[in-house]
C-alpha cells in the first residue's frame, strides 16, 4: 500500500509515517518511481509504534525490538525483555521522582492552611 492509504488506515500523517522511516522503525520498499509500498502489516506495525510511544519508549528502543513485534504483540528475543525492563525501570524511577516532588508540594500547602490569615498587602 502508498503512504496515503497507509495513513487513512492509521489515522497517522504521512509527515509522522515519514519520519518513523527516518527513524527505523518502519521500512517501506520503494518503487522503481521512489514510491513508498509498504507492507500489509504495516497498520499493525504503526499501531505497536504508537503504543511504544504513549508508553514512554525512545525511537532507539522502538527500533531495537521491531525486529521482536509480530501480529500479537512483541515476542520475547534476545534483547526484548531487557529494552521493556529498562523503559519501566525508567518510568518507576520518574515515578518516584513525581511522588516526592508532589510530597514537597503538600508540605507547602500544610504550612500555608496552617499559618494565620493575614488579610490585605504582604
Amino acid at each position: 500500500m502508498l503512504i496515503g492509504e497507509l495513513a487513512r488506515r492509521t489515522g497517522v500523517s504521512t509527515r509522522l509515517l515519514r519520519y518513523y522511516e527516518e527513524q527505523e522503525l518502519l521500512v517501506p520498499h520503494r518503487d522503481a518511481n521512489g514510491y513508498r509500498r509498504y507492507a500489509a502489516d504495516a497498520p499493525e506495525r504503526v499501531g505497536h509504534i504508537r503504543r511504544f510511544l504513549e508508553s514512554g519508549l525512545t525511537s532507539r528502543e522502538i527500533r531495537e525490538i521491531m525486529p521482536c513485534v509480530c501480529a500479537k504483540g512483541v515476542r520475547h528475543c534476545d534483547h526484548s525483555k531487557a529494552v521493556l525492563d529498562d523503559g519501566l525501570d525508567r518510568l518507576d524511577r520518574q515515578i518516584a521522582d513525581l511522588a516526592s516532588k508532589r510530597d514537597l508540594l503538600a508540605e507547602q500547602v500544610g504550612q500555608v492552611e496552617r499559618a494565620p490569615f493575614r488579610p490585605g498587602p504582604l
